[in-house]
């Protein structure tokens, strides 16, 4: 079924949040100390680790797959306004989004909740995985989708019985 997306959903899934992977695959990718000293809760900044080859290998590996998520949400949300596409990719994108921050766990529980000790990473890491994760529910949910775009099912059903 195709539809008129709202511009909400647009501006942010086909623009803000795209850039908003693209810093993280900048920072991982070619500001790798930087990334990592400041995926942290504040009593300041954690000095730069030593950085193995391994680790440099993680860190453009995420940078990838921040990347993929980029280009993936921007060019297939962008070329479609099919809402079983829209609500599949952004299902994935919800799963992902819980994998995100439960990679935070280790820092421990305060992370999730302690919004004014977050830096900006961590507002990125967190506050804005919330924010990603808040729009994805809304969209599944149909918050702000018009009716008979919302309720596939009926308007399937309706129109075999007419």
């Amino acid at each position: 079924m195709s539809a008129s997306i709202p511009f909400i959903y647009k501006l942010f899934f086909l623009y803000i949040e795209p850039v908003s992977a693209l810093a993280g695959a900048y920072y991982a990718a070619f500001r790798p100390d930087d990334y990592l000293s400041d995926l942290s809760l504040p009593g300041g900044r954690l000095e730069p680790p030593s950085l193995t080859t391994q680790s440099k290998m993680v860190l453009l590996q995420l940078a990838n797959l921040y990347l993929l998520f980029a280009l993936n949400e921007h060019l297939v949300l962008s070329s479609t306004n099919s809402l079983k596409t829209w609500r599949r990719l952004l299902f994935g994108l919800l799963v992902a989004d819980f994998g995100h921050l439960y990679s935070m766990a280790p820092l421990g529980a305060d992370v999730f909740w302690r919004v004014g000790d977050w830096n900006a990473m961590v507002w990125g890491s967190v506050g804005f995985v919330y924010a990603g994760a808040s729009m994805r529910m809304a969209f599944l949910a149909g918050l702000g989708l018009p009716v008979e775009i919302t309720d596939e099912t009926a308007s399937v059903s309706r129109s075999k019985t007419e």
